[in-house]
């Protein structure tokens, strides 16, 4: 990237630039729609909860690992100049451990989404650091910690709360082949996961999938690895460690699913309806986004 470019991409307040926070499977998803509607995207790793469906996320992109969604490829970025590189190419955007405050320090963030989907921890308002705040999942109540923000629950994936709150989490994840919770392996304890399984790979029901904290975990059905915690990860109790997909050869465990594209796809369309209404407010032009 030419010294000129490198100074535009970090001056220029009215570039269309989104900071994303987590880089999960909904994180990514959003990524690759914003992306491919030729914003600039900068996807901001918090390593709580771990990433566990890794074919569908950018995640390992963090280790330079290949990391490819449909035709967008995330990139490891860690200074100034490899974020600006990354998320200014074409079909790419920047993965990076740097948190917001780093990237704060950079230039002005015009979006915000933080798609972290924490369940069960108070979400900070960052409202007065950006251009436009979008809480995704639980724990988001308008004009509190967002701006705008969209359900990711199962029953109501992809609805937008323009007032009020989000739903709590309940608990239940969506069924995948009649399966609901039965196919995920939690953490027995907090501890350093070790596994030398990948995604994708066959599981036998009782079959020894890896041992945390020196703890063996085993296979609760026959499937195929749909998620699984990457080996050498330090995870906390009560995560989802391992998921199993059921469902045979209709399997799947790379690209994007169901529930993802209908949250990305509400995402954006939220994202443009805050960009028309504030094009229409006074003073519009001194706070773009």
């Amino acid at each position: 990237m030419s010294a000129t470019g490198f100074s535009a991409f970090f001056a220029d307040n009215s570039a269309p630039l989104a900071v994303i926070l987590g880089t999960n499977e909904v994180a990514s998803a959003v990524a690759v729609k914003l992306r491919k509607a030729h914003f600039s995207i900068i996807l901001s790793h918090d390593p709580y909860p771990p990433v566990i469906r890794r074919g569908m996320a950018f995640y390992d992109a963090l280790f330079d690992d290949v990391a490819i969604i449909h035709g967008v490829t995330g990139e490891r970025a860690e200074t100034a100049l490899e974020l600006a590189d990354a998320a200014s190419r074409k079909n790419c955007i920047a993965v990076t451990s740097l948190q917001l405050c780093d990237l704060l320090a950079l230039r002005r963030i015009p979006i915000l989404i933080d798609a972290r989907i924490q369940k069960r921890v108070v979400t900070p308002d960052f409202r007065y650091y950006v251009g436009l705040s979008v809480g995704l999942g639980p724990n988001f109540t308008i004009g509190e910690n967002c701006d705008i923000a969209v359900e990711t629950l199962p029953a109501n994936a992809g609805a937008l709360v323009a007032e009020g709150s989000t739903a709590d989490d309940d608990g239940e994840p969506d069924a995948l082949g009649e399966v609901g919770r039965e196919r995920f392996i939690i953490a027995p304890s907090e501890g350093v996961w070790h596994t030398p399984f990948d995604i994708g790979a066959t599981a036998t029901r009782g079959q020894s999938l890896g041992n945390l904290a020196g703890i063996s975990l085993h296979a609760p059905m026959d499937g195929v690895l749909r998620g699984v915690a990457r080996d050498g990860a330090f995870v906390p109790a009560g995560v989802k460690l391992i998921e199993i997909d059921p469902r045979g050869r209709r399997a799947k465990w790379t690209g994007l699913d169901a529930r993802s594209r209908l949250i990305a796809d509400a995402t954006l369309l939220a994202i443009r309806d805050a960009q028309k209404r504030r094009k229409r407010a006074p003073g519009f032009a001194q706070t773009p986004f």
